[in-house]
């Protein structure tokens, strides 16, 4: 029987001493921080150690979930919650299968869209856009097939984008924010390589 390939963050989410992807929030969650609404219902999608959802926390928002599909990842938020003395609503959850009960000011979703059947992230998607409130705010990045999935993550990149795609399905949108590069990268446990990626800044109308 062939064993179950493990993604390499799996590993690093066990261990408290190192980070997956940096304790830094992403780039555009700091630069758009000021079209955030603090009082809003923010969500976190594919979370990993929660990065974003921390970050915010600390700035002041007061209502932040954030779900991951992995266990160990989970795990660590709420060790890490623990070890700040702060509040988050953050469970086991596919992505798949999130049940919307809630609308939502801001989402965000870093990485984590192509781990996913390209179908199941346009839904998520459509999903998202349905239950966001008018003047709510996307902040999403997507891998795209630009240049072959790296050998960290080819097993698993199920759902690369196409080039521009994420842009065509927030076409009825204002675009805030839109931008489309390779980047040279490298992971605990990794060599360095490339991955193109798209990302966006979208507030519903």
């Amino acid at each position: 029987m062939e064993q179950k390939k493990i993604p390499f963050w799996e590993e690093s989410y066990k261990n408290d001493s190192i980070s997956a992807f940096g304790i830094k929030p992403n780039p555009e969650v700091e630069q758009f921080i000021d079209l955030f609404n603090k009082r809003g219902r923010v969500l976190e999608a594919g979370c990993g150690e929660a990065k974003n959802a921390f970050y915010l926390i600390g700035s002041g928002f007061e209502n932040v979930s954030a779900f991951d599909l992995s266990e160990n990842a989970i795990n660590k938020v709420h060790k890490i919650a623990e070890k700040r003395n702060v509040e988050i609503n953050a469970f086991v959850q596919d992505l798949c299968t999130f049940q919307w009960k809630y609308k939502y000011d801001l989402i965000i979703s870093f990485g984590t869209l192509h781990f996913v059947h390209r179908a199941g992230w346009h839904k998520f998607i459509k999903d998202a856009k349905e239950n966001t409130n008018i003047g709510g705010i996307h902040v999403i990045q997507i891998f795209t097939d630009k240049v072959p999935a790296s050998d960290d993550i080819k097993d698993f990149a199920i759902g690369m984008a196409k080039e521009r795609e994420l842009l065509e399905l927030y076409e009825d949108w204002e675009i805030v924010n839109h931008k489309e590069f390779v980047l040279e990268d490298e992971h605990p446990g990794a060599p360095k390589h490339f991955h193109a990626i798209n990302k966006i800044v979208a507030r519903k109308r």
